[in-house]
């Protein structure tokens, strides 16, 4: 699985091959096979990411957790996560796993937001997180690199209160 995450990571769904995934292994590539059945399977169970925590959150807790992940969204992200976003915008099963994950997310996220269109705001606050990771894991944007992770989370910390409703009140 080590190998899958890595080659999908580094190469994206199209790239990379059972064949190459089970020589990074050192294994025989129909053991793959026998263990995954196809490519799309492996790709599945290497990009699968755990959820939020569960449990009761306040809104400004929801902030503070999507915050705290900025460490490891600007750190190492986890070659599950980067095999899914690399692939997510160019393979039909890397971006259904993408929406399962993100609406698994999504779910969590509305939760603890206490208005009639949660949902859109949980989306919301979702895709900003993902764009800051894509914009500073991918594209590797100079303005986002060169700044604290503290910094980025005081600059959102407004925006993402703002979606949770607290302002409104």
């Amino acid at each position: 699985m080590d190998a899958a995450r890595a080659l999908f990571a580094e190469l994206g769904f199209e790239r990379a091959t059972i064949r190459a995934v089970a020589k990074a292994a050192e294994v025989d590539p129909a053991l793959v096979m026998q263990y995954f059945g196809s490519k799309q399977e492996l790709f599945q169970q290497a990009v699968r990411v755990t959820p939020i925590s569960d449990g009761e959150l306040t809104a400004e807790e929801l902030v503070e957790q999507l915050l705290g992940t900025l460490n490891v969204k600007m750190g190492e992200l986890p070659q599950s996560s980067l095999a899914m976003m690399r692939s997510m915008l160019t393979h039909p099963e890397a971006a259904a796993s993408a929406r399962e994950v993100l609406s698994r997310q999504i779910d969590r996220l509305a939760e603890a937001i206490p208005r009639e269109d949660a949902r859109v705001r949980a989306a919301l606050m979702t895709t900003i997180m993902l764009g800051v990771t894509v914009g500073h894991q991918l594209l590797e944007l100079e303005e986002l690199r060169g700044v604290s992770q503290d910094e980025i989370a005081r600059l959102l910390r407004p925006s993402l209160r703002a979606l949770t409703g607290d302002a409104e009140d």
